[in-house]
């Protein structure tokens, strides 16, 4: 629906549409938690105690099941997992922000017309989609092979926590002359001088050309992977289960394209979102490096969940009641 009704108008978008997709893509969101508190089950074709509890091991959920209650387990863990799924996309919703604001560098560096931002960004999460699935299930094989690289997620988690937190008043600047996806793709390929309309690609005496669209279309593609190897370890903190994985961060990811919209014009009132965000990293590497100590601290999904929220929430409350001072 979205690539074919959607998909195919060059016009702006206003404030107004990408607050009504803002809400259905949250409401899509909403709507598969209520599906997975219902059916969650079916996601491993769980039909016997045996198979929960093979579930419940291997996925790291450490639920206590009763093997007296096959139907109260089940609901239990469907609880669980609808959790985790809700937990999950608020993380990468949340993390998702910090894309915007090195997508709005992007375009304005390469002077592009806001009119062609929708087509972008549009198969920019197409391939974003892809990249997250091959990241996710090699993810998955890797921790079911060797346990031991969640500390190692954790670790890099708290490292880049701290660094963004130190870098959060640096001016970030993309030259897109001597950008490195510019150099590699002009070596490779060749580059058209100049934007024509939305065109990915124009052919001139016989001769296929990229546009500078599509040069854009290669960094944001780019950006995408590098915020992927934080925002991938982030969601392994929440839960082990490379559905609920794949499918939080797929929906986040969906939804990355509505909230560009819905932020761009505003995106820098909200200075602080940096430095809640550089504390949502740390905080949830440090649940990782702690694994074995957080289930005896009650450090459960709910209150992670609580406290993730709270983070964010206090970021954007100090953003508005303590706006930035204009430079002179």
């Amino acid at each position: 629906m979205d690539l074919g009704l959607f998909g195919k108008s060059d016009k702006p978008v206003s404030l107004k549409q990408a607050g009504f997709m803002s809400a259905v893509w949250v409401a899509f969101a909403l709507g598969f938690y209520v599906l997975i508190l219902n059916y969650g089950h079916l996601l491993h074709h769980i039909d016997s105690f045996a198979a929960l509890q093979n579930i419940n091991t291997e996925n790291f959920h450490n639920l206590k099941l009763n093997a007296n209650d096959f139907a109260g387990s089940l609901a239990l863990y469907r609880k669980n997992l609808g959790l985790e799924f809700i937990t999950g996309y608020v993380v990468e919703y949340a993390l998702s922000v910090d894309n915007i604001f090195v997508m709005v560098l992007i375009f304005t560096a390469f002077a592009v017309n806001p009119r062609h931002y929708h087509k972008v960004l549009l198969w920019g999460i197409i391939g974003a989609v892809v990249m997250r699935f091959l990241f996710i299930f090699v993810g998955a094989a890797l921790i079911e092979e060797f346990h031991w690289i969640l500390y190692l997620f954790g670790a890099f988690l708290v490292y880049t926590g701290v660094t963004m937190f130190i870098n959060r008043n640096q001016e970030e600047n993309i030259d897109p002359e001597n950008h490195k996806v510019v150099k590699l793709a002009s070596k490779y390929f060749s580059v058209y001088p100049k934007f024509e309309g939305s065109k990915f690609f124009v052919k001139i005496d016989k001769k296929k050309l990229i546009t500078p669209l599509f040069l854009v279309l290669l960094i944001i593609e780019i950006t995408d992977l590098v915020f992927a190897v934080d925002s991938i370890p982030a969601i392994f903190s929440v839960t082990k289960d490379p559905y609920i994985v794949f499918f939080s961060n797929i929906f986040a990811i969906m939804g990355l394209r509505s909230m560009f919209f819905l932020l761009v014009n505003i995106i820098d009132k909200f200075h602080y979102l940096k430095v809640g965000l550089a504390v949502l990293l740390a905080f949830i590497g440090l649940k990782m490096l702690a694994a074995n100590y957080v289930d005896r601290i009650g450090l459960t999904t709910g209150r992670s969940l609580l406290i993730i929220l709270g983070i964010l929430v206090v970021s954007v409350v100090a953003s508005l009641i303590f706006p930035k001072k204009k430079e002179a």
